[in-house]
């Protein structure tokens, strides 16, 4: 029989694991809606991946890339990509929406999942948003279910290869279920908080979550 006094207290986190768990979620790296469903309204397919961003294109090597994460959070990390790459790290097959209205059918990545990026640093109870930082300046605002998502994850590859400048290497994030504008590239940091706080494009009249199923490309 388990001794219950000796069990580490629930949080957040573990009811969101024990959550997962009873969905049978993360079984596959992959998320299959039906073909009817899988190209959201307004988008049109495309065999390129083409390159947006705000004119500024960081130069950072993966010798120099540090990620830091901060903020409401039990457990600060401060990794370079050498203790970035010793996390467990896993391959995932996703689609692409851009709000600009372009789609990209399975993409393959491979890096941490967001999942276990907040394992290890464990959010506090009253984190439910984060920020995510780029080297170029750039934010983005994510609540933590959507940063917490089964196939959402910190990439440093794609299609076998390491992610190029141009798309964002050497790790950006990507977040499937939402159109890519929160999928921040030359990810630099990862904020916590108990707050919302807009991004980027949100204060320039993006919608504040942008789902491509909703078409919540703007803000009322």
């Amino acid at each position: 029989m388990v001794d219950e006094s000796k069990l580490p207290p629930e949080s957040k986190l573990t009811r969101s694991k024990a959550r997962w768990a009873r969905e049978g979620k993360f079984l596959t790296g992959r998320i299959v809606r039906p073909e009817d469903q899988r190209l959201p309204p307004g988008q049109h397919l495309t065999r390129d991946w083409p390159v947006l961003d705000l004119g500024l294109t960081p130069e950072i090597s993966r010798e120099r890339w540090r990620l830091d994460v901060y903020g409401a959070v039990e457990n600060p990390l401060f990794w370079d990509m050498p203790a970035f790459l010793a996390q467990q790290q896993r391959q995932f097959v996703s689609d692409i929406h851009c709000v600009t209205t372009w789609s990209r059918y399975d993409n393959q990545w491979e890096g941490l999942a967001t999942r276990e990026l907040l394992a290890a640093c464990r959010p506090r109870e009253k984190a439910d948003f984060v920020v995510l930082h780029s080297y170029d300046g750039y934010t983005t605002n994510l609540a933590l279910e959507d940063f917490a998502a089964e196939d959402a994850l910190l990439a440093h590859s794609w299609s076998g290869a390491p992610l190029t400048q141009e798309h964002g290497g050497p790790v950006r994030v990507v977040v499937p279920h939402l159109y890519f504008w929160k999928s921040a590239k030359w990810l630099k940091a990862v904020e916590f908080l108990d707050q919302d706080s807009p991004g980027y494009w949100e204060v320039r009249g993006y919608h504040n979550r942008g789902d491509p199923w909703a078409e919540q490309r703007y803000s009322d």
